[in-house]
């Protein structure tokens, strides 16, 4: 939020001498975070004044461009030239050259005289161009830093002004004023306002606050009295499918003024403010509609009366219905989605964007302006949904005054008549009947108790009396009433802040706690901590995304099988992005959205892991209340809140594409691919000391005939293996992208409690090898598992080294090579004990698989 210096002092005594940085300091004491300082100064200084064209002589040029030899008197008529910076004319008559056509003789305009300085350390000084010494600039918006119009120089008629020549333009346009920026933390919504920030530095200083939506009088309806407020335009509320209960609109109130002058212009100063505020001038209405938000608080908006049909409706959408916003889009709305709609159809997504067809414009004479009280919620989901987000939107996800309404909208009215001459024709409409803040009971102990200030009941009673809430005593307890711009005030911990923010943080004091000794981390968090590490000095780079997915996702990588059914998961009630409303049930997702991200900006060669919860919802799903703060719940409430907690595991996954090493002159490098995604997922094994069986198996996500399914004491607990084509595809994945994805809680649970290192042998070990043509459908797993079995206890290592199946093989099966290394504990082997063993295993082999030896 940005706040114009001139426009605070309108409603608190901030100094005039006061600088940016001064307001910040005050605001910053009551919680508020400073973000920038704005002053046009810093980039733009004088001379720059009023000056009168007195001559303009058009010079066609060579080039086919003609330019304009002006001469511009820049002081009072009769009155003699002060400044002496070298390049300005003692007779104030200054000569120009001028590109553009937009003025005539005896317009007043814009002059930066020789020494000025323009955005962009543009610096003014007389220079010789198009056979004349040129003076000075006749300036457009644009290169004064007020605007993005370029079309033409400023003409100041444009603006209903006629200044004296000499004047100081700067001072005319209100650019000696600066603004500070502050950022508004989402519960403090009533601080996107100039109401809101002087009442906050109201608290911090304690100077007087005026409130500007007290200085508005607005007329009774269906009264006797000559001034009373008349029936207006038709409104009808409806909301058949409110969002947790709550109607999406609960006040909708118009104001029509009529005989309004569309091309009147914009007042300087109420430019100057919506620039410094950040925002651009556009037209008259428009202005005052944005005017009046940054002033109040309080959205509203501006209908042209004559595109209007028939009487306003408020509802949700009809699926599939259409509505192009003001920004010339096209948007199909949602069920869910709160519109504004004429007898015609849409004509305003609520709180959030109108509708392009009842905007004002240039021919526009009379206006419904309103203005509303809508849900947070539906609004916060609406902007999210059309990735839409507004000045208006931004207040209203936060809480706007329900109060407001009818004062906002007299205020648009009363500017209108002022500034663009029309005639509040009393026709008002004030439908539904806002919520206001409930009472809270406050025990005047529990601030201390929260705080550890010792705060007395005066301080307590004054605090929350300055944010305007209505204090009564019952009993022990007092019951607070938030005033009706605070509706982040719900509970008496949010009343607790209020007063320790506003007696001042700094009273809080500082103890650092203790503590206990003798503790460190559990077995699962060493664990843990060993895997991560392990993994990382295997090559591994390790990486964290959100745990926010879309259900196809989750669906898709969650389950092996594709049944057509999303799988069981957890939505979340208010998502940050409507395309991802679920929590995870994998980590591959997000892991997968890494490496596409990496690989998209060259690195090829990408081997990455992430660890992380996942979340499986249980029967049941949260509690049916919230037991109170500060107060021990007993067990079987603290059992209630543990069963409504979805079970959330640990899972790791690895993913992996490109070489395995770069390549070198002569020595390409080796292609990863699914047997290294089934060696990660026996890395994480190794550190934890379990055994993994790996067999083939099958997930909808993977290739099918490379996915291994991966055991843990007979349970799968994971699948390694190469991504689908589809999916690499849809994903938008390298070739060959291979993964694989562990129940790693399931792994630490059953690793041993105590892992012991193997004692290394001093003796020698035998090595012999063994080829064995078995069926092709028999996995090498198996036949390992087998030999291993057959081999005895001599056997300490068996690895797969080549597999082959073409010529001299029977069609149907397949050579599977194995290398055995054979050690004995207490003694060197002979040939002959290793020969031996190696016979068992084939024998065995040969009685299980009919395998037969190559």
């Amino acid at each position: 939020m940005r706040i114009p210096l001139s426009w605070i002092r309108e409603y608190t005594r901030f100094p005039a001498s006061g600088t940016a940085e001064d307001l910040m300091a005050e605001l910053v004491k009551v919680g508020l975070e400073e973000e920038d300082v704005h002053r046009p100064t810093d980039e733009l200084s004088g001379p720059i004044v009023v000056g009168e064209v007195l001559e303009k002589i058009p010079e066609p040029q060579s080039n086919g461009k003609t330019i304009n030899w002006c001469q511009v008197r820049v002081v009072p008529e009769g009155a003699a030239q002060t400044l002496t910076h070298e390049g300005i004319d003692p007779s104030g008559v200054q000569g120009v050259v001028c590109g553009a056509h937009n003025f005539e003789v005896g317009d007043k305009v814009v002059v930066t005289l020789p020494g000025a300085v323009l955005p962009g350390d543009f610096r003014i000084a007389a220079r010789k161009t198009y056979g004349h010494v040129s003076a000075g600039m006749i300036a457009s918006v644009r290169e004064l830093g007020i605007g993005e119009d370029h079309d033409g120089i400023l003409v100041l008629s444009t603006l209903g002004l006629d200044p004296e020549p000499g004047t100081d333009a700067m001072e005319l346009l209100g650019l000696y004023d600066s603004a500070a920026e502050i950022n508004v933390t989402p519960d403090r919504g009533y601080a996107f306002s100039l109401r809101g920030i002087a009442r906050e530095y109201s608290h911090a200083t304690g100077s007087p606050f005026i409130d500007p939506a007290a200085q508005i009088s607005t007329g009774k309806i269906n009264t006797d009295d000559d001034d009373a407020a008349r029936p207006g335009h038709k409104v009808t509320l409806t909301d058949h499918t409110p969002i947790y209960g709550v109607d999406g609109c609960s006040r909708f109130v118009t104001h029509k003024v009529t005989g309004i002058n569309p091309e009147a212009p914009t007042p300087p100063w109420m430019a100057s403010r919506l620039r410094l505020a950040g925002m651009r001038s556009i037209s008259i209405a428009v202005d005052v509609s944005n005017y009046v938000m940054l002033e109040l608080g309080q959205p509203n908006h501006c209908y042209d009366a004559a595109k209007l049909d028939g009487g306003i409706e408020v509802r949700r959408a009809a699926p599939g219905e259409k509505l192009t916003t003001l920004d010339e889009k096209v948007r199909t709305l949602n069920a869910e989605d709160l519109v504004i709609t004429d007898q015609s159809g849409p004509i305003g997504i609520a709180g959030v964007m109108g509708g392009a067809r009842t905007e004002v414009d240039a021919t526009t004479s009379t206006v419904i302006v309103e203005a509303a009280h809508f849900d947070p919620i539906s609004i916060s989901r609406s902007k999210r949904r059309h990735k839409l987000p507004s000045e208006a939107s931004k207040r209203f996800e936060r809480g706007v005054d329900p109060l407001l309404p009818p004062l906002a909208a007299q205020r648009v009215v009363d500017l209108l008549v002022q500034l663009a001459g029309g005639t509040d024709t009393r026709e008002v409409t004030d439908a539904g009947a806002p919520e206001l803040p409930q009472p809270i009971r406050l025990d005047p102990a529990l601030p201390e108790k929260l705080t550890g200030v010792p705060y007395t009941q005066e301080q307590i009673s004054s605090t929350l009396g300055a944010i305007g809430a209505e204090l009564r005593q019952e009993g022990e307890h007092l019951l607070v009433t938030p005033p009706s711009w605070r509706p982040d005030l719900t509970i008496p911990a949010a009343l607790v802040e209020e007063i320790a923010r506003l007696v001042g943080y700094d009273q809080i004091p500082s103890r650092l706690p203790v503590p206990p000794a003798g503790r460190g981390l559990t077995t699962s968090q060493q664990r843990r901590r060993g895997v991560y590490a392990g993994m990382a000095a295997a090559g591994f780079t390790e990486v964290l995304s959100y745990p926010f997915y879309s259900e196809a996702a989750n669906t898709r990588f969650g389950q092996a099988e594709d049944t057509g059914k999303p799988m069981p998961m957890l939505r979340l009630a208010n998502p940050i992005a409507s395309q991802h409303p679920a929590l995870r049930t994998t980590v591959l997702p997000g892991l997968l959205e890494a490496l596409r991200r990496n690989v998209s900006r060259g690195f090829t060669d990408v081997a990455l892991f992430e660890a992380g919860a996942v979340f499986h919802p249980k029967s049941q799903l949260g509690s049916a209340a919230i037991p109170d703060l500060g107060v021990y719940p007993g067990e079987e409430v603290l059992a209630e809140l543990d069963a409504g907690i979805p079970d959330q595991p640990l899972h790791i996954a690895a993913a992996l594409s490109g070489a395995e090493a770069a390549e070198l002159p002569g020595v390409p490098g080796r292609r990863r691919d699914w047997a290294d995604a089934v060696d990660a997922a026996q890395k994480v094994a190794d550190l934890l000391r379990v055994q993994l069986e790996v067999v083939q198996g099958q997930h909808q996500a993977f290739h099918p005939g490379r996915t291994a399914e991966i055991r843990f004491n007979g349970e799968r607990v994971g699948h390694a293996g190469e991504l689908h084509p589809k999916v690499i595809e849809e994903l938008d994945l390298p070739a060959r992208t291979s993964v694989m994805e562990l129940d790693l809680s399931a792994l630490i649970n059953g690793s041993p409690e105590q892992i012991s290192a193997e004692p290394i042998s001093t003796f020698p070990p035998t090595t012999q090898d063994v080829s064995l043509i078995v069926a092709h459908a028999l996995p090498a797993a198996e036949l390992e598992a087998t030999l291993t079995e057959g081999a005895g206890e001599l056997l300490e290592n068996i690895e797969l080294f080549d597999v082959y199946s073409g010529e001299h093989i029977e069609a149907g099966h397949k050579s599977l090579a194995f290398a055995l290394r054979f050690r004995a504990e207490d003694r060197t082997l002979t040939a002959e004990e290793a020969s031996e063993a190696r016979a068992g295993a084939v024998a065995l082999a040969q009685q299980r698989h009919s395998a037969v030896q190559r």
